[in-house]
């Protein structure tokens, strides 16, 4: 049981237009909800029935909370709510549990994470292994994003991507616990501690590239990030956002905004620059080589388009 544990756990799950897979969620983790382990709804401004789904079903749980925001505040606004409510609630949280709507939980997958928390005090933020409803297991453990890696995503070469392996962004799916650089945000463990060095969430981030910055500014401080299997959780990856990887529809604005804040941050305006640069020659080529081959054009839809004109004509 996680009582055992003796530690106060609240579960995060931001809600935009996802009433139902946000119900699904907290089915999965009725078992576990307790004095000591409640959880948290923010429903960002959905203005359809989530609101009404979710509360009939907190209506039998009062160690679930659910906070309407007046708009959609994103991935980061959204949790950074939820967390600062926790503490206005008085309830002396030690770990915050941030969970996608899109989440079911398999059994002992908080305990996993606890455990691992409880075995590791120098560990401050940890995650879970994202799988299908078969089982079968998705990249959720990464390396941070460099302009190597810009190049390897962008040319899709294979002999290029062996050579630059050791920067490729996901990590090999691994059985055992590894000490990656980020990792998804679909679940993820965070001590009390992390926030309390670093701050919240950066809600500058609308969404995508909010957890890789702030497992960043956890890293600089001290706080590893761990990955651990044995922590099971089942992901309809792109159910909440519509995209994926792989995925033809168009990226939105707000993926480039965060992926353009994440490089200048962390690294500075002419870093930004070359990974820009090296990322649009490489996936330049990359299409002129496939229209050479005559292969399937399964990539996104307008994807250098859009690259371009954002980072380069500020379009």
């Amino acid at each position: 049981m996680v009582n055992k544990f003796n530690h106060n756990v609240v579960i995060v799950i931001v809600n935009y237009r996802t009433g139902k897979l946000v119900v699904n969620c907290l089915e999965s983790l009725k078992t576990i909800l307790n004095q000591s382990v409640k959880a948290v709804v923010v429903d960002n401004c959905s203005g359809d029935n989530s609101i009404e789904l979710i509360g009939n079903w907190i209506s039998n749980n009062k160690n679930v909370q659910l906070i309407c925001s007046e708009n959609n505040s994103g991935f980061s606004g959204g949790n950074n709510l939820a967390i600062e409510s926790v503490k206005k609630m008085g309830f002396n949280a030690d770990f915050i549990w941030l969970l996608n709507p899109d989440t079911v939980v398999r059994e002992n997958a908080l305990q996993h994470l606890l455990t691992f928390m409880q075995q590791n005090p120098q560990v401050g933020i940890t995650g879970s292994r994202l799988e299908d409803i078969d089982g079968k297991a998705q990249c959720s453990a990464f390396r941070f994003h460099s302009v190597l890696s810009e190049l390897d995503d962008g040319l899709k070469l294979g002999i290029i991507s062996k050579l630059l392996q050791k920067w490729q962004v996901a990590l090999p799916i691994s059985d055992v616990p590894v000490c990656v650089d980020w990792l998804a945000g679909a679940s993820m463990l965070i001590r009390r501690q992390v926030f309390e060095d670093i701050g919240l969430f950066d809600d500058e981030y609308f969404l995508y590239f909010e957890e890789t910055d702030f497992c960043l500014q956890a890293k600089n401080a001290g706080w590893p990030c761990w990955y651990v299997p044995a922590s099971r959780i089942v992901h309809f990856v792109g159910s909440s956002t519509g995209v994926t990887d792989g995925s033809k529809k168009r990226r939105p604005r707000y993926w480039f905004e965060s992926r353009q804040r994440y490089f200048l941050k962390n690294h500075g305006r002419l870093y930004l620059f070359l990974a820009n640069l090296v990322w649009a020659v490489a996936y330049s080529l990359f299409r002129i080589r496939q229209k050479i081959q005559n292969k399937p054009d399964n990539e996104t839809e307008f994807l250098l388009r859009d690259f371009v004109n954002f980072n380069f004509f500020n379009k």
